[in-house]
Order: structure tokens, then sequence, then C-alpha cells
């Protein structure tokens, strides 16, 4: 396996699976991997480049954490028009993963709470060791992100359940929900995308973008419009001061 970096940024882009397979790797440790709107970019950018040389995506987290989420950092001196945007911006980047006509692997080794678990969420590959973790606060600021993928992949009684409990949901539990496809040993996230990637042989890329197409629902446009609206009430800086007030 090989995995050299082609650039610096808040994503670190790399080769895997012998040049088969696209790594994206959040690289905010400090920062728990969180999503500020440079990360958001960058991803929607490494996404965009990888459906364009027809490469498989897989996403990972450098740390202890896959990422903590969005980023709230400096929260107060954006509007609300800004915040706005930039929820914006993630749900658009959830809809290219979950649409797009390359498979993609979410390799989670730490929690993912928030937009990260969002992220996981819309890949079709679902890989965690035993430090994989999930939540999925937004509800309780008033943001409705991902909601529609969470119940695809969960069911709707369990996906209602996650969220009207914001419980945090670990790795055996994930895997008998389907949160999680893959439970697997620390070390051994990038080989079993590796070894899934093998069992696509004989697939075109054609094929495999119909097969994907045919098996994902497109609720793209009805997810941002839902989003749009989670958002648009005033009061989007007390709402988030609130529930971070009570999250310390």
């Amino acid at each position: 396996m090989d995995a050299t970096p082609f650039r610096e940024s808040p994503v670190k882009v790399a080769s895997g699976a012998g040049g088969r397979l696209r790594l994206l790797t959040l690289a905010r440790p400090e920062k728990a991997n969180a999503f500020d709107a440079a990360t958001v970019v960058a991803l929607t950018a490494g996404v965009d480049a990888a459906v364009s040389d027809g490469l498989p995506i897989a996403f990972m987290g450098e740390g202890r954490a896959f990422s903590g989420g969005f980023d709230f950092t400096g929260v107060n001196e954006h509007s609300e028009g800004d915040l706005l945007l930039r929820f914006v911006r993630i749900e658009m980047l959830l809809n290219a993963v979950g649409m797009a006509p390359v498979a993609s692997f979410a390799l989670v080794d730490g929690a993912a709470y928030g937009a990260a678990a969002d992220l996981v969420t819309a890949c079709t590959y679902r890989i965690g060791t035993a430090k994989a973790k999930f939540r999925f606060p937004g509800f309780r600021f008033g943001v409705a992100l991902g909601t529609r993928r969470l119940a695809a992949v969960t069911g709707v009684e369990a996906a209602r359940a996650i969220l009207l409990q914001n419980r945090t949901i670990g790795a055996e539990e994930a895997l008998d929900i389907g949160l999680l496809t893959h439970l697997v040993d620390e070390g051994d996230l990038l080989a079993t995308a590796e070894r899934l990637l093998d069992g696509h042989q004989g697939l075109s890329s054609v094929a495999t973008a119909r097969l994907l197409s045919l098996t994902t629902a497109d609720t793209g446009d009805a997810d941002l419009a839902d989003l749009v609206r989670s958002l648009e009430p005033e009061g989007l800086h007390d709402r988030i001061a609130r529930y971070r007030g009570e999250h310390r």
C-alpha cells in the first residue's frame, strides 16, 4: 500500500491501494479535525478531483478523532448568513459524496460527531475500529443536516431514537444498526478498504456509477431545502451558544 501526499492543506490528499484509491485525510488533529470553512472547501475539491479521475474515495482522520464535526471557533464573529453558507457547503459536500459515481469509504478510528458523522453516513462503506463512536447533535441547536441519510442507513426508528436522545453510539451498536458496515482491528482500516475494492473487479466505471445511482435515493434538493429552513429563523447564534454551554 502507498500513501504519498500530493499537497499540504487542512486535508491531506494521497494515493492508496496501488493507485486505485484516493485518500482524503483530515489533518487538523489539534482541533480534533473539526470542519472549518477551509476544510470543507478542501474536502469538496478532493471529492470532485477523485470523481473526475474515476477513483474511489477514502476519508480518514489524523490523531485520536476522525472529526469533532463543525468547528465553532470564532462562531460569534460570523454573521448568520455566513453560518448558513458554511452549513450549506457541508450539505453540498455530503450530497456530492452520497451521490458520487464512485465508491466511498469512511475509515473511522475514533470519534465522528456532528457533520463528520453525517459524512460517514454518506459513504458507501463505513469501516470502523472499536474506538469508533458517533453522535448527531445538530437538532440540539436546530440544524437539520444529513437526517434522511441517517434514516436510510439505520432505519427510521433507530434514526429517530439516535436524534431524539442525542446518544453517543459505540462501535458495536453502530455495526448492529448499520451505521458501520464493517468493524475491524486497529491498523486494518485501509487494508479492509483495499480488500473490498478487490471485490469490485469486473465492474466497469459506467456499471459502478449506475449501480450506485440505482441504490441511492437522490434527496439532495429536499435535504438542502430542509437545512435552509432550519437555519432561517433568527437566533442561530443563541441556539449554538446555548448548546455549547450545555455541553462544556
